[in-house]
């Protein structure tokens, strides 16, 4: 097996560049991605939103482990991706709900983090 089908760990950014509850859009090896640190504890995902491809870097919450797209708030959990919520948007619920039935449901991609050498590092 090559290197790339067994994976690797890439530098993402510094540790100095992210605070706790804060977030970052990147793109690491031709991907785009979203970083960040919650609760002390950094993670990272795909960087749009499974329903409508939003940026979850504008404005997406990070609230009890799931990150909130703030377009329809469609919800993931942060450990696995596992999908919590699709397209409520809760300003008028029937437009969220048909917006939400004109894409697929899909759970968010998850990538494994850790620190090396005072570098967030992402695993693909």
């Amino acid at each position: 097996m090559s290197e790339i089908d067994q994976g690797k760990w890439r530098n993402a950014l510094p540790v100095r560049k992210l605070k706790n509850g804060k977030k970052k859009m990147i793109t690491v090896d031709k991907k785009l991605i979203l970083v960040g640190m919650h609760e002390n504890q950094y993670f990272a995902t795909e960087a749009l939103c499974r329903h409508m491809r939003w940026p979850l870097a504008w404005g997406a919450k990070v609230d009890d482990d799931c990150i909130r797209c703030p377009l329809h708030q469609t919800t993931h959990k942060i450990t696995d991706g596992e999908l919590v919520e699709w397209s409520p948007f809760p300003l008028f619920p029937p437009y969220g709900k048909l917006l939400g039935k004109m894409s697929r449901q899909k759970d968010l991609t998850i990538y494994e983090t850790r620190v090396e050498d005072s570098q967030i590092q992402v695993y693909f």
